[in-house]
């Protein structure tokens, strides 16, 4: 799918707009990308322009929601279909995103980008072939073309989160010149496309997936031994976990993941807020 152009909204940045307006200025000088670039706005009384459209004033624009024109009215980009997801402002521009609520990347202290920056570079993507099971934003794919990977594979299940990510100005377009061909990105569960891989055809591993609850088959140890399959020997594999239900139940995740991807076939180890493991 093409990606969105257009000004993203949010309500301080609505905000920032509709007081330059009230001051009687005819420029405002900003970001409608999530802080990607810069551009001048156009003020009129009735409407505003930026890159050549013109738009209608926004109004009752909602917190914690990013906003795109959607040909007739900035609506809020964010989609319904079993479950709500929506992507989700943040301090550090880069867009979260939500499933019913419940945030699907850390961002208490840094920018999402950064987080998944530090977690790539565990892999060492550089020169080599990456298999990004579980896309979600994009924000590891992206990694991975920053650090010169050769070529990204990424899985992404779910058709709700490939439309936000086109309208994520921070999310890796596979079209775009920058991408150089290097990331294919296709809409599959990789819990059955992986069985289309063949042995030892990548040289590392990101592994993101949703909750335990919601997708205990990326946690099994079938599914581990399929990932050892595929990965080369001496490959790394870098397999986020966080620590759910360690509070409330006492269960250990990142250990549970990390006797699995042994008996699979890895050295395992715990790090950051998951395993980073070795194909022995």
């Amino acid at each position: 799918m093409p990606h969105y152009t257009g000004p993203l909204l949010t309500r301080a940045a609505a905000d920032l707009l509709l007081a330059a307006r009230d001051a009687g200025e005819v420029e405002w000088h900003g970001s409608l990308d999530l802080g990607r670039s810069t551009g001048v706005a156009s003020l009129q009384a009735d409407r505003w322009q930026w890159r050549g459209e013109s738009y209608p004033w926004p109004s009752a624009l909602k917190d914690r929601t990013i906003h795109y024109w959607d040909g007739e009215a900035f609506d809020a980009a964010a989609r319904f279909s079993g479950s709500l997801i929506k992507l989700v402002p943040t301090e550090w521009n880069v867009p979260t995103f939500e499933i019913d609520g419940i945030k699907m990347l850390p961002t208490s202290k840094e920018s999402p980008l950064e987080d998944a920056r530090r977690k790539v570079a565990l892999v060492e993507p550089h020169g080599k072939i990456v298999l990004d099971t579980c896309g979600g934003m994009g924000y590891f794919a992206a990694c991975c073309l920053a650090a010169g990977a050769s070529r990204i594979h990424s899985f992404e299940k779910n058709p709700d989160v490939l439309w936000l990510r086109t309208l994520n100005p921070w999310s890796p377009d596979p079209d775009a010149p920058a991408a150089g061909g290097r990331l294919q990105l296709v809409h599959a569960d990789v819990s059955q496309a992986i069985a289309g891989l063949a042995d030892a055809s990548v040289d590392a591993l990101l592994h993101d997936p949703p909750r335990f609850g919601i997708a205990g088959e990326l946690y099994s140890l079938a599914f581990y031994r399929q990932l050892a399959r595929v990965l080369r020997k001496g490959g790394r594999l870098f397999h986020y976990t966080g620590s759910p239900n360690k509070l409330t139940s006492g269960r250990d995740v990142p250990r549970e993941v990390a006797q699995r991807l042994q008996e699979a076939g890895f050295q395992a180890q715990l790090m950051l807020d998951g395993v980073l493991a070795t194909r022995r």
